[in-house]
């Protein structure tokens, strides 16, 4: 081994070794739960089986695995198609200004995550002020329940991921070189066409990241269906919950928390094969 290749295994490890012990170890040791039997006391049982994976296909289960992943779809595209032009009105801002911004943006994470939820279940209640304005400007009934449905589940994902996918797009807007945009119009292109063909590419990494950082939360999410969903609006966080908390059944809890970080995983994996086969071939071009 080089000189070189060392300084950087030695520059590799330590990070390495943190994500293999508190990440891939634990959540190997959750998929392996998952194929053991659940205890009479609620523990882990002695064997194997496959009769948590069966239980898993039961007609409730995929209602709630296909309500995690629209509700985490549709608040990732929200919070992008919000976000994106926020970042653009941040990057363009002055100094000074854009610090406020930045700021008022920062400002609702001093404030305890339970609490903003509550704030929102009072909100969205039957006698909270948004009920009784909604129904005094005629846009909405009497009988029209705000709580316990899934668009206020989405509604309440969308302000708490908000501020993930505002941050990563403005720290790439903020080096985006905004002459581009000039020139382009230059060119001939309108401002749209400025923005959806140089900007947006511009800014890439950035959507990636925060497309990731709101998504996989949302997967995850289990405190806003909780409270402002209500039974009907479960999401697969809830049912962990509710396996590991209210039934104590450890294998089963551990199937879905196996079955959403695949979900997770799934794409990213195949992301990097895709990637490793474009670079095989633009290696075999080469040569």
């Amino acid at each position: 081994m080089t000189r070189r290749k060392w300084r950087e295994w030695t520059l590799t490890l330590p990070s390495m070794g943190w994500l293999v012990f508190f990440f891939v170890l634990p959540t190997f040791l959750v998929a392996l739960i998952a194929f053991k039997p659940r205890s009479l006391g609620g523990g882990i049982g002695e064997g194997w089986t496959m009769a948590t994976w069966l239980d898993i296909l039961q007609p409730s289960y995929p209602l709630v695995v296909w309500r995690t992943l629209w509700l985490s779809a549709a608040t990732t595209a929200l919070c992008l198609l919000l976000a994106i032009p926020v970042a653009y009105w941040l990057a363009r801002l002055s100094q000074e200004l854009r610090n406020w911004m930045l700021l008022l943006i920062i400002l609702p994470f001093w404030t305890n995550f339970l609490i903003r939820i509550f704030a929102w279940w009072s909100l969205l209640h039957s006698e909270g002020c948004l009920k009784h304005t909604l129904v005094w400007l005629g846009l909405a009934s009497p009988n029209t329940q705000l709580l316990y449905n899934e668009w206020a589940v989405l509604l309440v994902l969308v302000y708490t991921e908000l501020p993930f996918a505002i941050l990563p797009l403005f720290a790439s807007a903020e080096k985006f070189d905004f002459g581009l945009l000039d020139a382009a119009r230059d060119l001939g292109a309108t401002r749209f066409q400025a923005f959806r063909k140089v900007f947006l590419p511009g800014v890439r990494q950035g959507m990636l990241t925060a497309f990731v950082v709101v998504f996989i939360p949302a997967l995850g999410s289990y405190a806003v269906p909780e409270i402002v969903g209500g039974p009907t609006s479960e999401m697969v966080g809830n049912k962990i919950a509710q396996k590991v908390f209210v039934d104590r059944n450890l294998p089963h809890a551990s199937a879905l928390a196996t079955l959403l970080a695949l979900v997770v995983l799934l794409p990213v994996i195949y992301s990097i094969f895709m990637r490793r086969i474009k670079t095989t071939q633009r290696g075999g071009k080469r040569s």
